[in-house]
């Protein structure tokens, strides 16, 4: 099979692993019409490029405590959490002032609203962030560059720290894959260096978390709660939960109805 025959499988792949979270060799095989050695083939290919991950028998775009799902897979889900999420996150923003935004699909949905509340100067390691601010005269767009990831579709490693590291930033609004009441996490550790970084930057600090993250953990500890000067959930969370998270910090409920 050619080249572009072989992308256009890998591509059918990814598309019905991110419809519906896992998949069997067997089943992909079927679905492509292709043996199951080729499958298995694409999907090393595809784990490679960090798009899906492998798993003994199939594969996977759900996250766990040492993956992170892949960025298109994240912007499936929980969109009506993340949207309400970015409404209330765009009133701690006020126009005039410097704010950073990392790659979580929550920020680059922020990243819509904040169009509007120029000007603006916005710091992000996020591609599409990036792109979606090019371009509006009223917005200063300082992109922070290093090795692009194609799982998070963002640019990471030393140059990316390098870059936070010399910012003084008015607000830093990031999200991560995992907290508890005490604590945030991630799954990568380059993910959480630059995270940490950018943390460290910012005058006010402010964290955006639907509920599907919340009451977890990842691999590596990000920064404790209360690190935070603001955090804003969906109103799905509530509960002990909620009273201890505002035992350590300011939290705004963003209202999905």
């Amino acid at each position: 099979m050619t080249t572009t025959g072989a992308e256009a499988r890998r591509q059918i792949i990814t598309e019905h692993v991110l419809k519906h979270g896992t998949a069997s060799g067997a089943e992909l095989a079927e679905l492509t019409r292709v043996s199951l050695m080729t499958v298995h083939r694409d999907l090393d290919e595809l784990a490679r490029r960090g798009v899906l991950r492998r798993f003994r028998g199939g594969v996977s775009a759900l996250p766990s405590t040492v993956f992170e799902s892949n960025l298109d897979y994240r912007l499936g889900v929980n969109t009506a959490e993340k949207e309400a999420i970015a409404k209330t996150a765009a009133d701690l923003v006020e126009p005039g002032t410097s704010v950073l935004l990392d790659d979580s699909t929550t920020a680059l949905a922020l990243a819509r609203l904040l169009v509007d509340q120029a000007p603006l100067t916005v710091v992000t390691n996020a591609r599409r962030v990036i792109d979606l601010f090019a371009g509006h005269e009223d917005i200063r767009l300082i992109s922070l560059g290093g090795e692009y990831s194609h799982t998070h579709d963002s640019f990471l490693g030393v140059p990316c720290l390098e870059a936070v590291e010399a910012l003084s930033l008015d607000m830093v609004l990031v999200s991560t894959s995992a907290m508890d009441a005490r604590m945030t996490y991630h799954q990568e550790q380059d993910v959480v260096l630059v995270k940490r970084a950018m943390l460290a930057s910012g005058t006010r600090k402010v964290l955006l978390m639907d509920r599907t993250k919340l009451a977890r953990t990842a691999l590596h500890r990000l920064a404790p709660v209360e690190d935070f000067d603001h955090l804003v959930v969906d109103d799905g969370v509530g509960g002990e939960l909620l009273t201890s998270l505002r035992e350590r910090t300011d939290v705004r409920v963003a209202s999905t109805g």
